[in-house]
């Protein structure tokens, strides 16, 4: 990113980032509320479609119009493209069928699984203490399961299923992030943002086939609102990333939890249980040491370069 477009400015970047948050939470539950009525695939489509012509006008005032439809790696933006859409996919399927904060905090599994496969398919070291985070988190994940998947649980429950969906789509939000690393490397963030949307609205479309339904007229304004809201979201989480550095925005995704139990509690009646909450806090705890031991090696990396760098 140009460094015209960018400064240190963490309040700003901070509010952007809490922003960016709350709409994706707040989409979240819009998706929760018309999922007894609207299939998941048809939820998806209205989500990416309305998404665009609000990225599009975005990029147009950003002057990066060109580099959002410039690609060197098409493929890699279509696996992207799949990937990211199977997630939504899932995780749209278990909003309706488990809590809001459930499904929050099973997705906080995200970083932990992307660690792992990060190991595998880049070849990248993880070392002792990344280890360690990566088996909290993963004991905090099955914390969390363990009601749905327990012995007292049936494959067949429809809670049971939902929690299978929503830890299917954190795997799969796994890959979308390797994928990502690689994509970045040659192609310009925009692009990955515009043809995600792009790519989404077009697999979704095909859903129709199994069985869309016509929505009501107040139906149809909410799927497109959650469009807007979640391509305005989309532009506050990047635009927070001109204004701070990853590695101290990070911690703020965690707020989400908050939002999502004040949400799930004043719309649907919901509240977390004490098991959940602890795997949470788990899983919390495992990503704020992978956070915390990303930001070490950055700075040690940083210090070496400095010390390789001839200054004349």
């Amino acid at each position: 990113m140009p460094a015209s477009l960018t400064s240190h400015r963490p309040l700003t970047a901070i509010a952007l980032k809490l922003g960016a948050l709350f709409l994706f939470t707040s989409m979240s539950g819009l998706v929760k509320a018309l999922s007894d009525d609207i299939p998941p695939g048809e939820l998806v489509f209205f989500r990416s479609f309305f998404a665009i012509p609000v990225i599009v006008v975005w990029l147009l005032w950003r002057g990066e119009l060109n580099e959002g439809l410039r690609v060197k790696k098409p493929m890699g933006h279509f696996w992207r493209g799949v990937l990211g859409t199977t997630a939504m996919g899932l995780t749209f399927t278990g909003l309706g069928l488990l809590p809001l904060p459930e499904v929050t905090a099973i997705g906080y599994a995200t970083p932990i699984f992307t660690v792992v496969l990060a190991t595998v398919m880049l070849g990248e070291k993880i070392r002792l203490i990344r280890l360690g985070a990566v088996a909290i988190g993963l004991f905090g994940v099955l914390v969390m399961l363990w009601p749905r998947l327990g012995s007292g649980s049936s494959v067949g429950d429809m809670a049971t299923i939902g929690a299978l969906c929503v830890l299917a789509a954190t795997v799969a939000r796994s890959f979308v992030q390797i994928h990502i690393r690689q994509l970045v490397a040659v192609d310009h963030p925009a692009a990955v943002v515009f043809y995600f949307s792009l790519t989404a609205s077009l697999l979704s479309a095909l859903t129709a086939f199994w069985g869309w339904v016509v929505p009501t007229w107040e139906q149809a304004l909410i799927m497109i609102s959650m469009g807007f809201i979640g391509g305005v979201a989309q532009i506050l989480v990047t635009s927070s990333y001109r204004f701070g550095q990853a590695s101290m925005l990070a911690p703020y995704d965690y707020t989400t939890m908050l939002f999502a139990i004040v949400i799930g509690y004043v719309w649907f009646d919901e509240l977390p249980t004490a098991i959940m909450l602890v795997g949470a806090l788990l899983v919390i705890a495992g990503n704020v040491v992978v956070i915390w031991r990303e930001r070490q090696l950055g700075l040690e990396r940083a210090k070496a370069r400095s010390a390789t760098d001839p200054k004349g």
